[in-house]
């Protein structure tokens, strides 16, 4: 990849561009999301982002889970994109439901590597969680409750609108697919609430038409 902002540069790895120091005096984990969308605001294709995404999106993804202590995820997302056990060793995965009916058989949960971030009010399940919240997760709450630094959020964009709305992303690693794809498909923060909330470009990089956004927070 090249960078074109800040400081141009030919030649730029992964780890050069994405592995920077990320504050611990939040009070609760950094949280970054980590997405990719086509031109027009898709962010999946006959449900899932494959068809936008390309090798160098697949490594910055990569990337960025090595350096995350623990993954968020909404319960859909896992079941449509196959989520297993993570290759980071001892990293987690918290997924996201409202309800607690997820498939605890599948490798992700049998590992040990999943648990669930539910509502207070959710009915028993038979593995780890989080409670925070009534009838929805609460996230700000939820998050002062994990003793971690870096978490990367993978969507889906039901999973991103929470989190925009509960004010709690401070990072946007945002891939813009060079694609127009249509449709009424589900886009960046899918049924979010109205808001505005300043962000800091820190950096794009560009290859084969792919540009790779990270944003920061103002905090």
């Amino acid at each position: 990849m090249r960078r074109l902002f800040p400081h141009p540069a030919d030649h730029v790895t992964v780890s050069e561009a994405y592995g920077v120091q990320r504050p611990t005096t939040l009070g609760r984990p950094w949280v970054g999301l980590c997405m990719v969308s086509s031109l027009d605001g898709a962010t999946v294709v006959e449900d899932n982002s494959r068809a936008l995404s390309c090798d160098a999106d697949r490594d910055v993804l990569l990337g960025l889970r090595e350096f995350a202590d623990m993954l968020l995820v909404g319960a859909s997302t896992i079941r449509i994109e196959g989520y297993g056990r993570p290759k980071k060793p001892g990293q987690r995965v918290a997924v996201v439901s409202r309800t607690g009916n997820v498939n605890l058989d599948c490798e992700l949960f049998t590992s040990g590597a999943g648990f669930l971030l539910l509502p207070e009010n959710a009915p028993p399940v038979a593995c780890d969680s989080v409670r925070a919240g009534i009838d929805r997760v609460d996230f700000a709450a939820a998050l002062a409750l994990i003793d971690t630094g870096f978490i990367q959020a993978e969507g889906g964009p039901l999973l991103n609108a929470a989190l925009a709305e509960a004010d709690v992303l401070d990072e946007l690693n945002l891939t813009i697919s060079p694609l127009i794809c249509g449709g009424d498909g589900p886009r960046l923060t899918t049924a979010a609430a109205p808001m505005l909330h300043q962000m800091d470009l820190a950096h794009v990089l560009e290859e084969d038409g792919f540009l790779f956004t990270r944003y920061v927070r103002q905090h």
